[in-house]
């Protein structure tokens, strides 16, 4: 046999070789493929799973708690209460509108819901309202019932989540209306607010804010402190199946508290005085002259602030704006008044520090003046005769101002007004805060191009004409006369338990003798034997007060209807009725709170505004309720009546009860 030729055997020996490595090569890849087969249809199983079944991860913001607001003892002011709520993400719920809105039907036969709350959510389910992937709420406040048959029937609920989560509440509801005000969802006008902010700053826009109706701080100390007490977001990963159905929540990170605030005010000095205003259309401060800070500031009638969080009807919202005591303003800050007799203090020491007076000058009242044709009458037909200084404040003689005044001028009165608070915006988180109006020759010529007259001089001079002032700056006039220092009002105590710095407080820049003058006018305004006030004064002796009262018109008076009496405040409808207002300190010999006081309409000063002034420093001063000595022994009977008749709240706060003296 002839053998095989050399060449070819090496040949046969070459593929063999080529043959047994490509085999190797594939018996790896066979094997390599066999192993990761098993790792995904076994280790990986379930996770490929519910990826077959279409699950998407999604990435949702959480909402951090909001900050507490408490009184200055920490009593809790606003706080958050548990929330049971359902949201529905349009990407899952639904392809098409129709989708959608079956989902909303079925929910609608699980928990209350109205054709109308239908029509909203499917308004901002629209996706040219807000993303299809932002979770939108549809139902909140739901008790546990209904909260846990929405998390029983969600596999037939694309898209629809039951979440716990947390709202605002106000425990001490109408006492704190006005100051803290109250949150609600971010609005159109809100997003535009911020958007025209970041082009102007360029300060990006808070992602929670467009979480559609995320609440935000809409009046009051919510919305001026608004950035300390939102807080940061969280983050959570969920993932939902192809019905849109949260499957697991992969993982969580948790964002930031919002800051605590600590208010200055004392509630239960705050719960006192809106007692003690009761259904009256009016304001009342308490501040303390040392450093500013506001124990009280009442305007009454008040609301409940937690309508607005809930959602307040359309009938409840109509009997806020359409009543004429109009609850919904804060008058303590927007509230601007002719401050009356209140303001003779202002021209008083304007006179004194420009030489024109001092404190012996005499002026003779004979009840009236005549200047230009017009007469000017002193409240005190008859005239008060020979008035210095201290008998023209302690009887509150008009014609004693109307004559220094004169002397002085209007741009002496507003320079020195000024100094003591009238006409100057008082810089506190509150909504709305009028300057006021503390005018000159300049102020006229440039707002009516008018030049000023000695009649708008003597209209200023007792605190009428274009004079206007807030209970507000009332309340720092009184409390710059009493500490002779240029007291600023302020709210905020501290912000997560660290005190807010208070600035270094300056003097007046006025003479001490005579700002010790005019003190001791206010102080026998209500403890002389003549004066105006007495009958407001406090009988204790280490509590004594100064004060001044005030009666300012809403309206002139033809001389027929002074004739004929029609101008007396019982014959006149309740608008046209005089304002009653107060100013005052305690103690007069070492001064540790002010107070102002303005009834709307109320008419005397004297009579209606001092002996609520009265009350509120009696409160504030003693720590609890006024005690029956400190008023005289012939009106502690009506006293006692009147204490034992105002709805305080317990010691809790939480619900209110009969006081007793």
């Amino acid at each position: 046999m002839r053998r095989a030729p050399r060449d070819t055997e090496a040949t046969s020996r070459s593929v063999t070789r080529r043959a047994l490595f490509m085999g190797g090569c594939m018996a790896a890849m066979v094997g390599a493929l066999g192993a990761r087969m098993r790792f995904i249809g076994v280790e990986q199983a379930d996770e490929f799973r519910l990826l077959a079944e279409e699950n998407r991860v999604s990435i949702r913001l959480i909402p951090p708690a909001r900050g507490l607001i408490q009184d200055r003892n920490g009593k809790l002011i606003a706080g958050n209460e548990q929330n049971y709520r359902v949201v529905i993400t349009r990407e899952n719920a639904g392809k098409t509108d129709d989708e959608v809105k079956e989902v909303l039907n079925r929910l609608s036969h699980i928990i209350p819901m109205t054709a109308e709350d239908i029509a909203d959510a499917m308004k901002e389910l629209n996706p040219k309202v807000n993303s299809a992937f932002v979770p939108i709420t549809v139902a909140e406040r739901l008790d546990w019932d209904d909260f846990s048959k929405v998390a029983i029937n969600a596999p037939a609920l694309p898209g629809v989540t039951p979440e716990a989560g947390l709202s605002r509440l106000y425990p001490r509801d109408f006492d704190f209306a006005h100051i803290v005000g109250y949150v609600g969802p971010v609005s159109e006008k809100d997003l535009q607010d911020l958007r025209d902010k970041q082009q102007e700053t360029g300060e990006n826009i808070d992602p929670l804010l467009m979480i559609p109706k995320f609440q935000i701080g809409k009046i009051g100390v919510e919305k001026w402190m608004e950035d300390t007490l939102r807080g940061t977001a969280g983050t959570k990963r969920i993932e939902v199946n192809h019905v849109g159905r949260v499957m697991r929540e992969l993982d969580r990170q948790e964002g930031l508290k919002g800051k605590d605030l600590r208010l200055t005010i004392d509630a239960d000095v705050q719960n006192f005085v809106q007692a003690r205003l009761g259904e009256e259309s009016a304001a009342c401060v308490v501040m303390d002259v040392n450093n500013g800070d506001i124990i009280a500031a009442v305007s009454s009638p008040s609301f409940d602030p937690n309508l607005f969080v809930r959602g307040i009807s359309s009938a409840d919202y109509s009997a806020l704006t359409e009543h004429d005591h109009r609850p919904l303003a804060n008058k303590v800050v927007q509230g601007a008044y002719p401050p009356g007799s209140t303001f003779k203090m202002v021209t008083a020491l304007a006179a004194l520090e420009a030489g024109v007076i001092d404190e012996n000058t005499v002026v003779r009242c004979p009840g009236h003046i005549e200047m230009g044709g017009i007469r000017f009458n002193c409240w005190k037909r008859g005239g008060h005769g020979p008035v210095n200084l201290k008998r023209g404040l302690s009887e509150s003689c008009d014609v004693f101002f109307y004559d220094i005044g004169q002397r002085v001028g209007i741009d002496k009165m507003a320079e020195t007004g000024k100094k003591l608070g009238i006409g100057v915006r008082h810089d506190l988180p509150m909504s709305a805060i009028s300057e006021g109006k503390m005018p000159n020759k300049a102020w006229k010529l440039e707002r009516y191009k008018q030049e000023w007259v000695i009649g708008d001089t003597i209209n200023a001079s007792i605190g009428q004409g274009y004079v206007l002032a807030t209970p507000l700056q009332l309340a720092v006039m009184a409390s710059r006369i009493a500490s002779g220092k240029q007291i600023a009002p302020r709210i905020i105590h501290s912000v997560n338990d660290i005190a807010v710095p208070i600035p270094a407080v300056e003097g007046l820049g006025l003479d001490g003798s005579k700002l010790r003058a005019v003190q001791m006018g206010m102080f026998e305004v209500m403890n002389g034997p003549h004066g105006t006030g007495r009958g407001s004064r406090i009988a204790d002796d280490s509590m004594r007060m100064c004060g001044k009262s005030g009666t300012a018109q809403v309206r002139n008076f033809s001389d027929a209807e002074k004739r004929s009496g029609a101008t007396k405040n019982e014959n006149l409808p309740w608008k046209l009725r005089d304002h009653a207002l107060f100013v005052g300190f305690a103690p007069a010999d070492a001064p540790r709170y002010a107070v102002s006081v303005v009834v709307e309409h109320g008419g005397g000063g004297s009579l209606v505004a001092g002996p609520i002034a009265r009350d509120a420093l009696l409160r504030a001063l003693t720590g609890g309720m006024p005690p029956l000595t400190a008023y005289p022994a012939d009106q502690r009977p009506r006293v006692e009546n009147l204490l034992n008749t105002l709805q305080l709240r317990l010691p809790d706060g939480t619900q209110p009860a009969p006081s007793k003296v």
